[in-house]
This record gives C-alpha cells, sequence and structure tokens, in this order.
C-alpha cells in the first residue's frame, strides 16, 4: 500500500510486537478473528482457544495476528493484557463493514466478525485468516432477509479463509447457492463433502476438492494472477474423532432455532443466543467441538499460510 491512500489508512492500524517483527522479516502471517473472544464462546474458554490457536499457528511457522478495534484503531496482533481485557468485557461492539468505522470513529471497543476481520487483514497485507464457521443465510431469509455480511465480503475482499464450513444452524444449501452466485470458490480440502461446522458431513457436495495445503496456494495464486476479484473460502471438516453427527446435532438446532424464534431474536444477536443455547442443549459438547475444530483449522491455515508465501 502506498501513497495518500496507504497513508490514511496507515493511521489506523496498529501492529503489535510480534506482528511488527513477522512484517519486517517477511514471515506468513494468519489472521484471526476476536468475535469468538466476545461472542462465541464464554470466558475462560474464549481465551483459552485464542491462545490455544495462537500457539498452534507459531508451531506451525507462521505469526497468529488476533484482530481488534481498540481505543479508534484495528489492533493487528494483541498483547496478553488486551486480550484478557476483551475476553472479560460485556457489550462489545460486534463489527461487520457497516459498523467497523463507526467503532473506529466513536473510540468504542469492537470486535471483528468473518467480514471485519478480512477487511482488516487485507489492510494489513494478510493474505491468510482462520476461524471457526463462516456465517451465511439464516433459516426463513425469504421472509426475514437474514443473510450475513460475510457472504458478500467473500465476493469482494482478497483473504483467503480456513474455516469448518458455515455453521449447521444457518441454511447451508441456499448458503451455497449465494456464495456460488457471488463467484466465491469452496475448496473443500480432503473431502467430497461440505462440511457442517460441528459434524464432517452435510450431506451437499463439495463444489471444489483440494487435498493439500500447495494446492490450494497454486489455486489461490491462478485465481490473483487472472485478476478476479474477492477471496477463496477454504472448507476443512472437523476431525472425525472431535464430530458430532450430524443426525445427533440435528434435533439440537431445530430445539435452538424454534426457541430463538420464539423469542424474537433477530440480527446480530441469532449466532451467539444459538451458539449458547446449543451448549446448553448438547451439555457442553457443542463447544468442545467448537474449540477442536478452531485448532484444526489453526494447523492448516499455518500450512496454507507457508505455502502461499512460497508461490
Amino acid at each position: 500500500m502506498s501513497g495518500a491512500r496507504g497513508d490514511s489508512i496507515s493511521k489506523y492500524l496498529a501492529f503489535n510486537a510480534e506482528v511488527s517483527q513477522a512484517r519486517a522479516r517477511g514471515t506468513p502471517i494468519v489472521a484471526l478473528e476476536t468475535t469468538i473472544v466476545t461472542h462465541g464462546m464464554p470466558y475462560p474458554q474464549n481465551i483459552a482457544t485464542t491462545r490455544s490457536v495462537e500457539a498452534l499457528i507459531r508451531a506451525g511457522g507462521a505469526t497468529p495476528a488476533t484482530i481488534a478495534v481498540i481505543e479508534g484503531q484495528i489492533h493487528i496482533g494483541l498483547d496478553d493484557g488486551q486480550l484478557e481485557r476483551l475476553a472479560q468485557t460485556s457489550n462489545v461492539r460486534k463489527l461487520s463493514r457497516a459498523d467497523l468505522p463507526f467503532a473506529i470513529a466513536a473510540g468504542e471497543p469492537g470486535s471483528t466478525t468473518v467480514a471485519a476481520t478480512m477487511i482488516c487483514a487485507a489492510l494489513a497485507g494478510i493474505e491468510v485468516f482462520v476461524t471457526g464457521g463462516i456465517g451465511g443465510v439464516h433459516r426463513g431469509a425469504e421472509t426475514t432477509m437474514d443473510v450475513s455480511a460475510d457472504l458478500a465480503e467473500l465476493a469482494r475482499t482478497p483473504v483467503s479463509v480456513i474455516c469448518a464450513g458455515a455453521k449447521a444452524l444457518l441454511d447451508l444449501p441456499k448458503t451455497l447457492e449465494a456464495l456460488e452466485t457471488g463467484g466465491v470458490p469452496v475448496v473443500c480440502y480432503r473431502s467430497d463433502e461440505f462440511p457442517a461446522f460441528w459434524s464432517r458431513s452435510s450431506g451437499l457436495a463439495a463444489p471444489l476438492r483440494l487435498d493439500s495445503a500447495a494446492e490450494i496456494a497454486k489455486f489461490i495464486g491462478v485465481k490473483r494472477d487472472l485478476g478476479l476479484d474477492g477471496g477463496v473460502l477454504v472448507a476443512n471438516p472437523i476431525g472425525e474423532a472431535d464430530e458430532i453427527p450430524a443426525n445427533e446435532m440435528r434435533p439440537f438446532i431445530k430445539a435452538a432455532v424454534s426457541d430463538a424464534q420464539r423469542k424474537r431474536i433477530t440480527g446480530k444477536d441469532v449466532t451467539p443466543y444459538l451458539l449458547d443455547r446449543l451448549g446448553a442443549l448438547t451439555n457442553g459438547r457443542s463447544l468442545t467441538a467448537n474449540i477442536a475444530l478452531v485448532e484444526n483449522n489453526a494447523r492448516l491455515g499455518a500450512e496454507l499460510a507457508l505455502a502461499v508465501r512460497r508461490t
């Protein structure tokens, strides 16, 4: 990034020491979101999971960059104190494209969704981002029009996102259709099926399949060389030993969605409510699986970041 635009953006970016050193050395960096810290998991599992994911990325030869908005700046990499405060702060604004600049202008703390993390990663020159699951088309969207901004961001921002699929509480067929309409490549890693977050199987065929980080990196490079907009979605199934099979999760999801509808929970509050409700309904199994799948994605994320740097 150079020129006047680069100068105007740089004043909003704050890199911690570890990320600054990686940038100076030219070593690969992997972006991480913070909605999982503020809205996705309870304390202390939220901070323990983030630290575990960061450690796995370091062990894989890359540098983690956990992203949040603090005191009017986009922090690319958080120190222990910042992460601890974020993990225990209530009413942190959940940021997407629409309200990212608002939080910066207002000096409000904000955690980044998939969409906001992609934007911030791209501004910082980071090409690979690890998350748990993306947002998508909500059930009943034909009435509510509730569609995550993550899908539009994937179609416009050149960051590769590693996830365990879209969260299974969404309308997965419509989510895949929306991704196809947006021209977003969906690459399933070593699988012929699109994964369903807590479950390895969704019953939906993989749009594309690749079996190594090197193959994915080559694909990303060709897409970039062709000047095609947007990112790449890499769907990495949860490990067999850690999954909750889809037939077991289905009744829990149905019950949680019914509860949310009965309580008229809408907008950005829906997913956090459903995740919390599912944790209760599954006696904690969904949270345990969530932690395992994020860690699984971190391992692939570090490997892909190294492969992308080599292409």
